[in-house]
C-alpha cells in the first residue's frame, strides 16, 4: 500500500522579487511524498493566488485523493481525478519520480525522451528603477539571457538602462499582464530597436485577443494565457511562443502533451517555473531537452537528494 505525506514549506528568497502584481519574499510550497515499499517519489508545487490557489486549498485537494493513492493511483488516472494546477503537479511529479525509482530508470527514459544535455537558462531581474535594474544587469552581464520583469509606464527606460549595462546579453521582457493594449505596438517597436528577443504576456489573459491583429516585430510569448493543451487552438493565432510551467499544466504528463501540441501548431516553447526550489525545477527538465529555452526565475534553495 502506498503512503502519502503532504507538507507546507516556506523558503525565504535571498532578494525579494517584484513583478507587476506585487512583491514576493518567500516561496510557499507544498511538498508531496509517496512511499511504496523502499521507494519514495517526491514532488513540489507552488500554489498561486492569481489562479485562485492557496496552500490550504491545494493540500486539501491532495488529501482528498489519499485513498486512491493508497490503492495505486497512476499518472494516467490522475489527469481526470484533478484539474490542471498546482495540486495535480505535485502529485504527478511524485508519481513519475516513484515510477523511475521503482524501475531503476531516469524519468527521461521512462518518458521516451532524449538523454539530458545542457540547456540555456534565463536569469530573472525583478521590476525596479532603471538604475537599480541596470546595476543588477551589470552584475549578471555574463549570462546568456536576462529576463526583465516589467510593469507598463517607464518600461522602455528600464530596458534601455539594462541594455547599456549588459550590451552583449540577450534580453527577454515579461510584463506579467501589466501593459495596456495601446502599449503593445509602440513598445514592441522600441524593444526591437533594443534587440529584445521576446516579449512575455504583455496583456491580461482576458484581453489578449487583440494580439491576433497586432504588429509586433518582437515575438510574443503566452504565459498566463497558456495552461494546458486545451488552450492551444486560441493561442496559435495570438502568440508566437508559449511558456510551459508544470504548476499550470498540472505536472509533467500534461506538460509533454502541451509541448508537442505547441510545436505541431508552429509555436516555439519556453520552459518556465514559479518561485520554488530545485525539487520543483527537476521535473521541468525533460520537456526542455529538445531545444527549448528554459526561463527559470529564482530558485530559492538547492535541496539535498531525498530518500
Amino acid at each position: 500500500m502506498r503512503v502519502l505525506k503532504v507538507s507546507h514549506e516556506s523558503w525565504p528568497l535571498a532578494k525579494a522579487l517584484t513583478i507587476s502584481r506585487g512583491v514576493r519574499r518567500s516561496a510557499e510550497v507544498v511538498v508531496v511524498e509517496i512511499r511504496d515499499g523502499d521507494a519514495t517519489g517526491r514532488g513540489e508545487c507552488m500554489p498561486y493566488a492569481h489562479y485562485g490557489e492557496s496552500v490550504p486549498a491545494v493540500i486539501a485537494e491532495i488529501e482528498a485523493l489519499r485513498g486512491k493513492i493508497a490503492d495505486g493511483l497512476e499518472c494516467a488516472a490522475l489527469q481526470s481525478a484533478l484539474p490542471p494546477g498546482a495540486a495535480r503537479n505535485a502529485l504527478d511529479c511524485a508519481l513519475w519520480d516513484l515510477a523511475a525509482k521503482q524501475a531503476g530508470q531516469p524519468v527521461w527514459r521512462l518518458a521516451g525522451l532524449d538523454a539530458p544535455a545542457p540547456v540555456v537558462t534565463a536569469y530573472t531581474l525583478g521590476v525596479d528603477t532603471p538604475a537599480a535594474m541596470a546595476a543588477a544587469a551589470k552584475e549578471n552581464a555574463w549570462r546568456p539571457f536576462l529576463k526583465l520583469k516589467l510593469t507598463g509606464e517607464g518600461d522602455i527606460g528600464r530596458v534601455e538602462a539594462v541594455r547599456d549595462a549588459a550590451p552583449e546579453t540577450k534580453l527577454i521582457v515579461d510584463a506579467n499582464e501589466g501593459w495596456s493594449p495601446d502599449m503593445v505596438e509602440p513598445f514592441s517597436a522600441e524593444l526591437a530597436r533594443l534587440n529584445v528577443v521576446m516579449i512575455e504576456q504583455p496583456l491580461p489573459a482576458s484581453a489578449d485577443s487583440m494580439l491576433a491583429d497586432c504588429a509586433h516585430p518582437v515575438p510574443i510569448c503566452a504565459d498566463e494565457s497558456c495552461h494546458a493543451s486545451d488552450t492551444l487552438d486560441l493561442l496559435a493565432g495570438r502568440y508566437d511562443m508559449i511558456n510551459i510551467k508544470l504548476d499550470k499544466t498540472g505536472g509533467l504528463s500534461e506538460a509533454l502533451v502541451l509541448r508537442d501540441g505547441a510545436r505541431a501548431r508552429g509555436l516555439s516553447v519556453m520552459i518556465g517555473c514559479m518561485v520554488a526550489t530545485s525539487l520543483a525545477m527537476a521535473p521541468a527538465m525533460p520537456p526542455a531537452l529538445a531545444r527549448c529555452m528554459v526561463g527559470y526565475g529564482p530558485i530559492t534553495a538547492q535541496r539535498r537528494p531525498g530518500p
